[in-house]
């Protein structure tokens, strides 16, 4: 990394937090205005997660400062304001290769840095880790420390608070912050939410009040503030906070952007016996206006000027596969108010955001809850509405049983819209949609379906939409997709089920394709004159048509966006070995092991299915 060796003079004297907490405390301040600005510059050049590392700088520094990390252990949820946390605990240097090939991971990673204890990525997961860290502590009496940070949004999840009441009834020494920037991804939703902002102005209008709590003495005091808390405090919820009483001593809110304040605050709670919670109110994107202005916008970006303030302009002629759902999803909604569209606080990533402006009440996000969106939309079907659950394929693994037991077992019409599945990319490996098809396929009344282009996307939601004999799944990638035959969608009609159609014909070997690799097959099929098959669905499969390749054909090729092992291609494989076909088959998709991160088209090269290397795995295996 070339820079200017003065340009960050407190920053570059630390390479690891025992440097950091040789620091006079008069320093901090600058620190943390060096550590912004750090990260403005190395983001804004490689890419990345951005607004939440910014809110969290001086939380970050205070705990790394207040805490004896790495012996105290010092756990993130989900990880997306993680940034400033690796840039303090040595990889400083190697941030700028943060989500590339062979870079630093995107999230906390266990087998990135002693100083990551808990590799994550989905949220909600820090509490439960960190109960079971902060009681093997207490077993081993050397004083260790265990704090967990999670945000206002994850906090939301059902895991959370399932840890919560475990963490409040043992009493372990354990402290939970509570990052509270009223912002997950996209803006917060509930009731907890609710709760949580009446907290808030409770607290604060009470420490303002009140010079005797010293812990509550740094909090944000205008006299605006106070106004519009004086003139709505009587409708307020009662000061015992739902955290009370699940038994953690609740302390807050405070300003979780004045350093010293937090310094203090976490030096008084270290202390302190059984479990805590601290309310630690913080600004998405803070220090950097364009942020501040449009956290969502600003969440991850990619690289952009920092000076202009803008993100660069979207090539506004490709469409992706998320936008492709949400215009179905108005199309369809224009002329049925029975559709119920269902996001776990995924609205931009999955392309509802039109949606949910247009028909308000036909839509819902659930908050980061998984099995309750699931469940939720089983209640709609038995009500004779036709919900449609949009989430991403690693989102909906947190929902398995949910699928299985409140859907498929009692065969409800419900349309699941399974997004990001195959290759992801930069988030790496616990954001690679790998396993859906596997974990999909053995769960019987399911139909899968996997779209190769944007009109076959389409019409296969158009689809799932109408069928009415139970549970349906279409599965589709992140990016832009190949857009087919796309005008034709306007006079949306169903697809026949369980049929793939012949592309091309050819001889000896037959391609069978499941979902948008393919343009890449295309090319193979192309070059070894094979016969190509756009399977279309999953579950069931096409048996007439199999038989028939395998009786004119001496190999079948399987390609698929998915894990080899249980994926389309295993059910190709039962299918020939029931009927005893005599055919040869190879299955061709993700290995069997876990991905990290890259760019889409990175990935799939060296994993060899892009053409080049989908075209040399079939000639080397016929070899």
């Amino acid at each position: 990394m070339n820079r200017n060796l003065h340009e960050y003079p407190i920053l570059d004297t630390i390479n690891t937090p025992k440097e950091l907490r040789q620091l006079p405390e008069d320093n901090l301040t600058k620190l943390c205005n060096e550590l912004r600005q750090f990260l403005l510059t190395s983001v804004s050049k490689s890419s990345g997660h951005f607004a939440s590392g910014l809110g969290t700088v001086e939380l970050t520094v205070a705990l790394h400062y207040v805490y004896n990390t790495p012996f105290d252990y010092l756990i993130w949820d989900v990880g997306h304001q993680a940034y400033p946390h690796k840039i303090l605990t040595g990889r400083r240097e190697r941030i700028f290769s943060i989500r590339k090939r062979n870079g630093l991971h995107p999230f906390p990673c266990r087998d990135e840095s002693e100083y990551d204890v808990l590799s994550v990525g989905h949220s909600s997961t820090s509490i439960s880790a960190g109960l079971g860290l902060a009681i093997a502590s207490e077993r081993e009496m050397l004083g260790r420390r265990t704090v967990c940070v999670i945000g206002d949004g994850a906090i939301t999840a059902g895991m959370a608070f399932e840890a919560m009441n475990h963490a409040g009834s043992v009493e372990s020494d354990l402290l939970i912050i509570l990052n509270d920037n009223e912002m997950s991804i996209s803006e917060n939703v509930g009731a907890l939410n609710s709760h949580r902002a009446n907290i808030l102005a409770k607290k604060t209008y009470s420490a303002v009040k009140s010079s005797d709590n010293k812990i509550l003495s740094d909090l944000f005091s205008s006299n605006k503030l106070i106004k519009r808390i004086d003139k709505n405090i009587n409708n307020l919820s009662s000061s015992n906070s739902l955290f009370s009483q699940l038994g953690f001593n609740y302390i807050g809110p405070i300003n979780g952007h004045d350093i010293l304040k937090l310094i203090h605050a976490l030096r008084n709670i270290r202390n302190m016996k059984g479990p805590q919670l601290l309310h630690v109110f913080t600004k998405k994107g803070f220090g950097y206006k364009p942020a501040e202005k449009d956290p969502i916008k600003w969440h991850a970006v990619p690289k952009f000027d920092p000076t202009s303030g803008s993100l660069p302009i979207e090539n506004t002629k490709n469409i992706t596969y998320s936008t492709i759902f949400g215009d179905w999803l108005c199309q369809v909604a224009a002329h049925d108010n029975k559709i119920i569209g269902i996001t776990p606080a995924m609205r931009e990533g999955s392309g509802m955001s039109i949606f949910s402006q247009k028909y308000p009440k036909q839509y819902f996000d659930v908050a980061i809850a998984e099995q309750h969106a699931v469940t939720f939309a089983a209640g709609l079907a038995i009500a004779g509405y036709k919900p449609v659950v949009s989430i991403y394929s690693t989102f909906l693994q947190r929902a398995y049983d949910q699928v299985i037991h409140d859907v498929a077992i009692q065969n409800l019409p419900v349309l699941f819209a399974v997004d990001r599945g195959g290759i992801v990319g930069a988030d790496g490996q616990t954001h690679q949609g790998a396993f859906d098809l596997s974990y999909l396929r053995c769960i019987p009344n399911i139909i899968i379906m996997t779209p190769s282009d944007a009109c076959e996307c389409k019409l296969m939601l158009y689809t799932g939409y109408c069928y009415q004999y139970g549970p349906s799944v279409v599965r589709y990638p992140k990016g832009y997709a190949v857009p087919g035959n796309l005008n034709t969608t306007k006079l949306l009609h169903t697809l026949p089920l369980s049929k793939g159609v012949i592309l091309r014909q050819g001889s000896y070997i037959a391609i069978l394709n499941f979902g948008t690799l393919l343009q890449s097959a295309y090319n193979v099929a192309y070059k070894l004159n094979a016969t190509l098959v756009d399977m279309r669905f999953v579950k069931p499969l096409d048996e007439t048509l199999i038989k028939k390749l395998a009786k004119n054909h001496q190999a079948l090729i399987t390609l698929e966006e998915n894990t080899i092992m249980g994926g389309a291609g295993s059910g190709v494989n039962e299918f020939i070995m029931q009927n005893k076909l005599s055919t040869s088959v190879l299955n061709i998709g993700l290995p069997d092991f876990f991905i990290s991160q890259g760019s889409q088209s990175e990935i799939l090269s060296e994993l060899g299915l892009d053409s080049i290397g989908i075209y040399r795995k079939i000639t080397q295996w016929i070899r």
